[in-house]
């Protein structure tokens, strides 16, 4: 297969992804799926497709002098065109130059006709005989990190409200960085080192983590076609994410609510936790989103999941009060703490979203609240780094109401090389992109009196 197919795959989901508003990994596995490319070039295509969008500010800024129109004037599939064969050309060095030209010209040629192929190759032969502007030169600090780091200045500016330029600078640059991939053991059916061996058959190079002690660290190769993960042996997860149910701390025999579950990665983990006894009831707003909780319990041969439809806000209506020992709520939010591996998120969200999901958050707080019994547990995470989505939601939730205290013992339950990170409080707990080799993610603990 031509290397030319690959990149007009590439250009295809990009366009689809402008377009459509849809999600990169989702449309890049269903292209993987669909098209007949050879499996030596799935790992191109991937990186073409993240590697444009996680750039994009930076290459527009590089782009713009060489074009005669304003990059917004052009064709959306033209200007998407641009974007990936200059990516080639300034991040990628193990293609040719003068083969990425050659090759967008003829994408050109076919997908419009002369004058735009000429429009084109103009641009990129202009590109690689001057140098590219120089982003230092830019005067406002929050701009130059803005466009080296290729994020929206909304965002660098409200991260520097937050947390000041040094360690806006550092999670912006963390966020272009390649994620660490992990998978969690299943102890219920197998071990670390039983897994590792296994995967090796397969081709997928991973080692034990420092970090968790059911955690595998991948190196090389793709997991979900392998049959340790078939077989329901691990589960892909961040550790990040891992160390929410550490922090929930479930026992055997408990009744559990997981109040926004899906896909099913976190109700798993209580279950395997709990050796599959008791009852989690997992609860997703989205019905379809529910049987993917139930394949997840399937595929990991845990029964203790009960997988519902239902908003977490209309919990009262369902449950009993004081009918669960502990719950989880794991909320919907903004995401911007998983940019390195959803690209496409710093571009489609907008700040007013925040705010709106605040709201959210704190109503699913209020609706789950009577349904703790009186000494137990509530554990509130989210995955996004905004102060306004974590700590300022659980510290509001916590200060209006007088059974409500947080879990000072939260620290001593996570594994050790997390106790003494520097972003948390007494009950909070906030990781940032590439402090610790996990996503930016906040995790709170709560009791009720």
């Amino acid at each position: 297969m031509k290397q030319g197919n690959v990149r007009e795959s590439a250009l295809n989901v990009l366009l689809k992804i402008e377009q459509q508003q849809a999600y990169s990994h989702l449309l890049l596995n269903e292209t993987i799926k669909k098209s007949n490319l050879n499996k030596k070039d799935i790992p191109l295509l991937t990186e073409l497709v993240y590697g444009t969008i996680q750039r994009q500010k930076t290459i527009d800024f590089y782009l713009q002098p060489f074009s005669k129109r304003p990059l917004n004037k052009l064709e959306k599939w033209v200007l998407i065109l641009l974007r990936l064969t200059l990516y080639q050309i300034i991040y990628l060095d193990r293609i040719p130059e003068h083969a990425a030209v050659h090759e967008a010209v003829q994408i050109a040629k076919k997908r419009g006709h002369q004058g735009i192929a000429g429009m084109v190759n103009g641009v990129l032969r202009s590109i690689l005989r001057n140098e590219l502007p120089d982003i230092d030169k830019i005067d406002d600090p929050l701009k130059r990190i803005a466009i080296k780091t290729s994020h929206p200045v909304w965002l660098i500016k409200r991260w520097s409200n937050q947390y000041g330029i040094q360690a806006t600078e550092k999670i912006a640059t963390a966020n272009l960085t390649y994620p660490i991939h992990t998978v969690r053991v299943n102890p219920l059916k197998s071990n670390v080192a039983e897994v590792i061996s296994a995967l090796e058959k397969e081709g997928v190079i991973g080692h034990p983590s420092n970090n968790i002690q059911e955690s595998i660290m991948i190196e090389t190769g793709s997991i979900a076609s392998t049959d340790p993960f078939k077989n329901g042996w691990i589960t892909i997860q961040d550790e990040g994410s891992m160390l929410v149910s550490y922090a929930l701390a479930p026992e055997k025999n408990e009744r559990i609510l997981d109040a926004c579950a899906a896909p099913g990665g976190k109700s798993t983990h209580i279950a395997e936790k709990m050796e599959n006894t008791g009852e989690i009831v997992s609860l997703d707003i989205h019905k379809h989103k529910v049987g993917l909780i139930q394949q997840q319990a399937n595929r990991l041969d845990l029964n203790n999941i009960e997988a519902m439809a239902l908003d977490a806000r209309k919990a009262q209506d369902q449950f009993k009060d004081e009918s669960f020992d502990k719950i989880l709520v794991d909320a919907p939010c903004s995401g911007l703490g998983v940019i390195q591996r959803k690209p496409d998120l710093k571009w489609s969200k907008k700040e007013e979203d925040i705010g709106r999901l605040a709201h959210i958050q704190r109503d699913i707080l209020s609706a789950v609240w009577p349904l703790l019994k009186k000494g137990g547990r509530l554990v509130y995470s989210t995955c996004t780094v905004d102060l306004d989505e974590n700590n300022h939601v659980i510290s509001e939730f916590v200060h209006e109401r007088e059974d409500a205290t947080f879990d000072e013992s939260l620290k001593e339950r996570i594994p050790t090389v997390f106790q003494n990170i520097k972003n948390s409080n007494d009950g909070m707990l906030q990781l940032f992109p590439g402090e610790n080799g996990t996503d930016g993610f906040f995790i709170s603990a709560v009791m009720k009196k």
